[in-house]
């Protein structure tokens, strides 16, 4: 019964639908969303004062992993995005389901992690410290409301996109050059001499660069919808690289401001939302109100763009016969119920998870699901996609690098962290390989 509405589903795929200007607008308002908003704080507190270059070398590594995602982009336009890209890799296997699960669960953090931040930026001017449940109160009415623009069309998706990514983007650079002229617009006034902490400079600034990863790894966003851009094959690739060099400048901006009008000590303590307090040298009082409100902006259209492609992406894999489907009653679409899926395990994340921990737990998925790819493109479609064993190889070292890093840190400060990582890529793992071994025995005839 899961499959029977596949043509419909079908019918829900708009090719064309997406101009490249929609496909930036979207990645960058995924990645702007989670990067800068909920992530400058987090990043600051493992770097010290080498966060702003913990973006910087994020955005390497980004760019590093970005390339097998383009390549295959570029040969295999797909709604599907990443599931394809490993069913191409790996056939239709255990490894092809997990890490596109891992995919789908990395994604569904970030809106978790964007919609607790919206409600930290929210909840700045006025105190809300004797009411602890309106921080996951505020993210899941955030969640809903994504759910209800979801269910409006591509085209109203996209426009909204467009015109909150400019607005977003706009507001930063107001912020940072504010910022930077609050400073004294010189690069003194920013230490970039890394103070020892327990867990060792390197250490500790390969773990924030496992975070500042998150910051970019929106790009995946767009990958997940090349079956609506337009002429994929080459616009793909050039929404990727456009949507991460605006990302990279826009962060540099609003880090270096941060870092000279704030001390380490001080962004920590302002962990989830150390622009708001950044603001307040340049722009005063104002500064807190006008950086809530980019703040709203920035983590609503992210939300929406993220839920946008992620519930598309578990529909696929629902057609692709790689995960288990349960219409519970719903009426319409596969990709409707994908989206109703998709909101509550957000909703239980932004609930029962605070934001450091909700990162951690998206970085270390998306790490792994990102080797998987470069590994199974080496492996298997290196010369079909014409890609050089030079760039996989060196991806594939520097995940490993900032994950072992990463891992490492938080088996010092955060083990439940560890544990719930290694319980959910153990279920993940483990629970599809049972799925895809009971498709097989169904679909195999019956011997007397």
């Amino acid at each position: 019964m899961a499959h029977q509405d596949h043509d419909d589903h079908a019918t829900h795929y708009e090719e064309g639908s997406l101009s490249l200007t929609g496909a930036v607008s979207m990645g960058t308002g995924v990645m702007i969303g989670a990067g800068i908003f909920a992530l400058t704080g987090q990043v600051a507190e493992l770097a010290g004062e080498l966060f702003p270059l913990a973006f910087l070398a994020a955005a390497v590594v980004a760019g590093f992993s970005a390339y097998s995602y383009v390549k295959m982009s570029n040969a295999y336009p797909s709604a599907g995005g990443i599931a394809m890209f490993l069913k191409k890799a790996y056939g239709k296997t255990t490894m092809t389901g997990a890490c596109a699960l891992l995919m789908y669960f990395s994604m569904v953090i970030n809106e978790s992690l964007v919609a607790r931040t919206f409600s930290t930026y929210v909840l700045q001017p006025f105190d809300a410290s004797g009411n602890p449940w309106l921080v996951p109160g505020l993210a899941v009415a955030l969640l809903a409301f994504a759910f209800l623009v979801n269910i409006l069309s591509n085209q109203f998706i996209q426009t909204f996109s467009f015109v909150m990514a400019f607005v977003k983007i706009g507001g930063l650079v107001v912020l940072a050059i504010g910022g930077l002229w609050a400073s004294g617009f010189t690069f003194e006034s920013v230490s970039l001499v890394s103070e020892e902490k327990g867990e060792g400079p390197w250490t500790g600034f390969l773990g924030a660069v496992a975070l500042g990863i998150l910051a970019f790894k929106g790009f995946t966003t767009i990958t997940n919808s090349g079956g609506e851009i337009e002429n994929p094959h080459r616009n793909v690739g050039r929404a990727i690289v456009i949507s991460i060099g605006l990302c990279l400048v826009l962060y540099l901006m609003v880090t270096l401001a941060v870092g000279g009008n704030l001390s380490i000590d001080e962004i920590i303590e302002a962990k989830d939302y150390a622009l708001a307090e950044a603001a307040r040298p340049a722009f005063g009082t104002y500064g807190l109100w006008v950086t809530v409100g980019f703040a709203i902006v920035a983590t609503v259209s992210g939300v929406i763009a993220s839920v946008f492609a992620v519930s598309r992406m578990l529909a696929m894999l629902t057609e692709m016969k790689l995960v288990p489907h349960r219409h519970f009653g719903m009426p319409g679409s596969i990709q409707k119920h994908t989206l109703v899926y998709t909101i509550v395990l957000a909703m239980l994340l932004a609930v029962f998870f605070d934001l450091g921990r909700i990162a951690s737990l998206g970085a270390i998925f998306y790490l792994v699901m990102d080797i998987a790819i470069h590994w199974g493109v080496l492996r298997h479609l290196r010369e079909e996609v014409e890609a050089k064993t030079a760039i996989l190889i060196t991806a594939i070292v520097l995940d490993l690098l900032i994950l072992g890093a990463f891992v490492w840190v938080k088996m010092q400060s955060d083990l439940l962290v560890i544990w719930a990582s290694v319980i959910g890529l153990a279920v993940v793992f483990v629970g599809e390989r049972f799925f895809l071994r009971s498709l097989r025995d169904s679909s195999s005839p019956k011997t007397s």
